[in-house]
Order: structure tokens, then C-alpha cells, then sequence
């Protein structure tokens, strides 16, 4: 099963568009993330409507940051990417009177939400300013895949 590395994507992208003290393309962007500028403008829409970012049109235009990074939550970004789904595990989801079953369902979906709340905590208690490198690196943006 393919993994969703769009929160991981767009932190990296994040904390180097905070180094850079100009708007930066979709494409530059796009490139970072090893996908393309329709795909990158896709992302960075929750994004741009929760006020984590904003995007310029025309010459001199991009994307840019909309506050500090000390105001941006990890859960604000994965909040902001539509929440994607934490787990692949599910419960078995047709109509049954077998008592096993509701019981396997119970312990699970008790689990499932207990990690999730665990989650949700520890990525509203870091901030992108807590995973930005400490000492400045090269904001050249690079293509990783």
C-alpha cells in the first residue's frame, strides 16, 4: 500500500518557503515535491484557505507564508490537508448479529480513537518552528525523488 506523503511534503516545502524572503512558484515548489504545479496548487488549497499560505498571481507572484512559523501547528497543516486517514485498519463494516464480531468492532474503534486523540495532542503542541533547522541551510529547493 502506497503511504500519503502529503503532510511530510508539505512541511518540507513549509519550512523552506520560511527561509526565503520572496514568493516562490508553483513549479519551484511542485518540483520539491516531485509532483507537478496543477497537483502542488491542489495541496496548497486547504492550506491557503485556513491562512497558512497565500498565493500571488502574475510576474513576481507565488506562494508565501501567512504567519510565523511559531503559529503553525502540525495539526494545523495535517487539519488543513483535509485530515487524511491515520491508519489503513478498518472493521469489517456488513450488518451481523455475531457477538465476536461487535466485540472485535468495540476494541477496535476504541483503540483507533484513543490513537487518534493521542495525534491530535501531540501535533497541536509542535510548532514549525520546533522542527526548523536551528542553523540556516541552502533554501535552494530541491527535487528529493
Amino acid at each position: 500500500m502506497n503511504k500519503d506523503t502529503r503532510l511530510s511534503d508539505v512541511l518540507h516545502v513549509l519550512l523552506h518557503m520560511d527561509q526565503v524572503d520572496a514568493p516562490l512558484t508553483s513549479e519551484v515548489l511542485a518540483r520539491s515535491m516531485g509532483t507537478n504545479p496543477a497537483v502542488f496548487r491542489r495541496t496548497m488549497a486547504g492550506l491557503r484557505e485556513a491562512g497558512i499560505v497565500r498565493s500571488e498571481k502574475g510576474h513576481g507572484g507565488g506562494w508565501r507564508l501567512c504567519r510565523p512559523l511559531r503559529e503553525i501547528t502540525l495539526l494545523a497543516v495535517y487539519q488543513a490537508l483535509g485530515s487524511p486517514n491515520l491508519f489503513s485498519i478498518g472493521n469489517r463494516t456488513r450488518p451481523s448479529d455475531c457477538l465476536i464480531e461487535k466485540n472485535v468492532n468495540a476494541v477496535m474503534e476504541g483503540t483507533m480513537a484513543n490513537a487518534t486523540v493521542l495525534f491530535a495532542r501531540r501535533f497541536g503542541e509542535i510548532t514549525l518552528d520546533q522542527i526548523a533547522p536551528s542553523d540556516p541551510v541552502s533554501v535552494e529547493l530541491h527535487a528529493d525523488r
